[in-house]
C-alpha cells in the first residue's frame, strides 16, 4: 500500500468544526480506529493551543499520530502519509476500519493523491529566499513565484512564506514549475467514490465557535503552555513555532503586545485559517459536505455520515 485511499474514512472541515466529538461517536457506530489527520497533534506538548483529543477521549477510541514527535523535529507530508499507511495497515488487520480526523488539507490531499517527490531540502537556497524577502518586503516571494510559475502563485497566498519558498526552491532545482510537476496529483476521484465528509457550517455561527474556542484556549492555560515549551532546551521548530495560537503567544511574552490584542489577533488569524482550509476543502472533488445548521449533535451527525459512507 503506498498510501490509504478511498479505503478509508475521513471527517474534516475547519478549525473549530467538532470534528473531534463526531470521529469520536463516528468510530463507534463503524468499529473504526482514529488516526489523526491534523499537523500540529502530531507535537508533544502542544496540547491546549491545538484542541488535541482529551486523554479520557483517546481512552474512548483508539487513536494514532498523536504525541508522535518533539516541537523541535521536522516532519514532512511525505513522512506523515507514510506513518498512515503503516496505521491503517495495522487497523485492518486488526479487521477494523480506519477513520481520519482532522483538519490539515495538505494532509488529506496527500493521502487521497499521493506525495509529489520533489527535490531534497535545500536549506541554503531556502534561507536565502528568506533573506531576500526580507531585504525587499513580504510580497517579493509571490512577485518572484508570479515570474516563473504563475498557476502556483495563483494557488499560494502571498503570506504563505514556506510554500512560495519550496515552489521557488523547485523550481531554482529542476528548471520546471512545481504546479507542472504536480499536475498528475492534481486529479481526483468523484465524491461518490470516496468516503470524505467535511462538516459544512454557516460562516457566522463557525466565527461564533472560534471566538468561544480561542477564549478557552486561553482560560485553559496556553500562555503557560507557551511559556513552557519556549522553556525547552531544544527551540521550538518552524512549523511549532508558527502555528496560529503559538505565534502570536510568542509574540505577547516578547512584548509585542498586550493580551487582550494577542487574543483579538489569535481569534482574527483563526478565522482565516478557516478560510483557507474551505478553499482547499472546496477544490478537492473527493469531498462530501456534511451541513451543521447551527448546532452540533455529534451523535445525530455521526449517524448520518455513517449511512452515507454505507450507500444511504
Amino acid at each position: 500500500m503506498d498510501h490509504p485511499a478511498c479505503d478509508c474514512w475521513y471527517l474534516t472541515g475547519p478549525t473549530a468544526a467538532g470534528k473531534t466529538g463526531v470521529g469520536i461517536e463516528l468510530a463507534r457506530r463503524i468499529n473504526a480506529e482514529i488516526i489523526s489527520m491534523d499537523s500540529m497533534a502530531l507535537y508533544r506538548g502542544m496540547d491546549i493551543g491545538t484542541a488535541k483529543p482529551t486523554p479520557e477521549q483517546r481512552r474512548a477510541v483508539p487513536h494514532h499520530l498523536v504525541d508522535l514527535i518533539e516541537p523541535h523535529e521536522p516532519f514532512s507530508l511525505a513522512q506523515y502519509v507514510e506513518a498512515a499507511a503503516r496505521c491503517v495497515e495495522q487497523i485492518k488487520a486488526r479487521g477494523r476500519e480506519a477513520l481520519f480526523v482532522g483538519g490539515t488539507p495538505l494532509y488529506l490531499k496527500g493521502l487521497l493523491r499521493g506525495v509529489f517527490q520533489g527535490p531534497p531540502a535545500d536549506w541554503q537556497l531556502r534561507a536565502r529566499l528568506r533573506e531576500q524577502a526580507a531585504q525587499h518586503g513580504d510580497p517579493w516571494l509571490h512577485r518572484r513565484l508570479a515570474e516563473v510559475d504563475p498557476v502556483s502563485a495563483g494557488r499560494l497566498h502571498p503570506n504563505d512564506t514556506r510554500r512560495l519558498v519550496r515552489a521557488l526552491e523547485v523550481y531554482e532545482k529542476t528548471g520546471r514549475p512545481i504546479s507542472e510537476l504536480q499536475e498528475q496529483f492534481a486529479r481526483g476521484l468523484p465524491a461518490d467514490a470516496c468516503r470524505v465528509f467535511v462538516l459544512n457550517w454557516p460562516r457566522r455561527d463557525l466565527h461564533a465557535r472560534i471566538e468561544l474556542r480561542v477564549d478557552a484556549m486561553f482560560a485553559a492555560g496556553l500562555i503557560d503552555e507557551v511559556r513552557g515549551l519556549l522553556a525547552r532546551p531544544e527551540p521550538l521548530g518552524r512549523t511549532a513555532r508558527k502555528a496560529v495560537g503559538y505565534r502570536e503567544v510568542i509574540e505577547h511574552l516578547r512584548g509585542d503586545r498586550d493580551l487582550a490584542e494577542t487574543i483579538l489577533l489569535v481569534k482574527k488569524h483563526t478565522r482565516q485559517l478557516a478560510k483557507r482550509q474551505w478553499t482547499w476543502f472546496r477544490g478537492l472533488s473527493e469531498c462530501r459536505f456534511v451541513p451543521v445548521p447551527g448546532r452540533l449533535e455529534a451523535v445525530e451527525h455521526a449517524r448520518r455520515i455513517a449511512t452515507m459512507g454505507h450507500g444511504g
